[in-house]
C-alpha cells in the first residue's frame, strides 16, 4: 500500500524540500494550499498529488481528509507548515488581521490534528510534524499575533505527544530558530548581521525526515534548530 505525506502549507523554500525528501524515500506526496495554481511544476517533480484546502475553515479540511479516503494509500505522515505573519503594534494591530493569522496558525493546526489522529488511529500509527518558531517559544516585540499562534501549537503537539505516543502516533514540534534561506543562497555570514546566515530548506528537511524515521524506543517531541552563528 501506498505511503500518503500530507504536506499543507505548500509552496517554495521548506515546504517544497520536505516534498522532495518525502518523494525520495517513496512516500506520494499530497501537496496542500489554499491556491495551488503554483504548484504544477513541484507536483509534477515530486510525482505527488496537488489539493486545494483553507485549512482555517472546518469543512474545507473535512473536504480534503474525504478525499484522501479515496486514494490508494494509508496517510502515515502529515505536516503542518502555514506560519502567517503580521507585525504592528498592539495598539495599531487590526483585530480580524490577528484573527486571520490564529485561525490558519492554531486553529487550522488543530483541524488537520484532528483529522490525522482519526485516520492514524484506525491504521495503527502514523507522524505528525508541525512548524514552529523562535517566537514558539519567546514573544518578540510587535509580533504578538505570530507569537500567540505559535505557542498555541507548541502546546498542542506537547498535549497531543503525551495523548497519541502511547499509541504509536509520533507527534512533533520543530522550532525553526533564524531566517530560512532561498535556493542557492550562500550559508554565510552576513557582513550587517552575522546571527543571520540562512536556514538551507533541504537541510531542514533532512530533520523532518529523520523524526519520521526515529525509532519509537527513542522519540522526540521537539527539536529546535538555528544556523551555526545565531546567538541565543
Amino acid at each position: 500500500m501506498t505511503s500518503l505525506a500530507l504536506v499543507v502549507g505548500a509552496g517554495s523554500g521548506l515546504s517544497a524540500a520536505i516534498a522532495r525528501a518525502l518523494a525520495h524515500r517513496s512516500y506520494h506526496p499530497i501537496l496542500v494550499a489554499r491556491d495551488i495554481s503554483t504548484l504544477d511544476a513541484l507536483r509534477a517533480e515530486v510525482d505527488g498529488t496537488a489539493l486545494q484546502c483553507d485549512a482555517s475553515v472546518p469543512d474545507s479540511v473535512a473536504e480534503l481528509f474525504e478525499t484522501i479516503d479515496g486514494m490508494d494509500g494509508s496517510l502515515d505522515v502529515a505536516v503542518y507548515n502555514p506560519s502567517p505573519w503580521i507585525r504592528g503594534s498592539i495598539t495599531e494591530l487590526d483585530p480580524l488581521d490577528v484573527r486571520e493569522v490564529l485561525e490558519v496558525t492554531a486553529f487550522g493546526a488543530f483541524l488537520v490534528a484532528q483529522h490525522a489522529a482519526g485516520r492514524m488511529l484506525n491504521s495503527g500509527g502514523g507522524t505528525m510534524l508541525f512548524t514552529g518558531a523562535s517566537s514558539s517559544v519567546k514573544g518578540y516585540p510587535e509580533s504578538a499575533p505570530y507569537a500567540m499562534g505559535k505557542f498555541a501549537v507548541r502546546g498542542m503537539c506537547q498535549s497531543l505527544a503525551r495523548e497519541l505516543h502511547p499509541q504509536n502516533i509520533h507527534i512533533a514540534h520543530v522550532v525553526i530558530d533564524g531566517r530560512i534561506g532561498r535556493a542557492g543562497e550562500e550559508d554565510t555570514a552576513a557582513s550587517l548581521d552575522e546571527t543571520y546566515s540562512p536556514m538551507v530548506p533541504d537541510e531542514i528537511a533532512r530533520n523532518y525526515i529523520h523524526m519520521i524515521e526515529q525509532d519509537r524506543s527513542a522519540w522526540s517531541w521537539e527539536i529546535e534548530l538555528r544556523p551555526w552563528v545565531r546567538h541565543f
